[in-house]
């Protein structure tokens, strides 16, 4: 496996266990009030918000960590320039992780449309994101092993 691929394959895996690893953490923390309560908006502002930066975060930590692995086991280094196919693949990821987020999104202004609560958005919305991180990584290792 190239080293693109491996970094692909890392980035779905880690996108994969920083969200499954935080909605079990943030889930019991759920409020049991009304549906429209202040804490339930402040519920989900706060999960939107963290889970972000959290992201952001860890997977900048996982990005330098698996260099480090790349280069220890491997002894090359990570490579320093992006030709035409790396911009080419990296086009292609982006906007196919755009087009799920925009489809998600959407579907999340859908939901208000014909009532549904207020959580379906918000759901809706952290979902897509999420399928939308996951789109983009598996796009990268599908190009970088078979092509454009």
């Amino acid at each position: 496996m190239t080293y693109q691929e491996k970094k692909s394959l890392v980035s779905l895996i880690s996108a994969i266990v920083i969200f499954g690893s935080y909605c079990a953490y943030m889930y019991p923390q759920y409020p049991g009030g009304g549906l429209e309560s202040t804490e339930t908006f402040r519920y989900w502002g706060t999960f939107v918000l963290v889970l972000t930066l959290v992201s952001i975060v860890a997977h900048i930590l996982i990005s330098i960590i698996f260099n480090i692995i790349f280069r220890l086991t491997t002894g090359e280094k990570e490579p320093a320039f992006a030709d035409e196919l790396d911009k080419l693949i990296e086009l292609k990821a982006f906007r196919n992780s755009f087009f799920v987020f925009i489809l998600g999104f959407l579907l999340a202004m859908g939901s208000l449309v014909i009532d549904k609560p207020i959580q379906v958005m918000f759901m809706v919305l952290i979902t897509s994101g999420f399928i939308s991180d996951l789109t983009g990584s598996m796009t990268r290792f599908y190009h970088y092993r078979k092509g454009v």
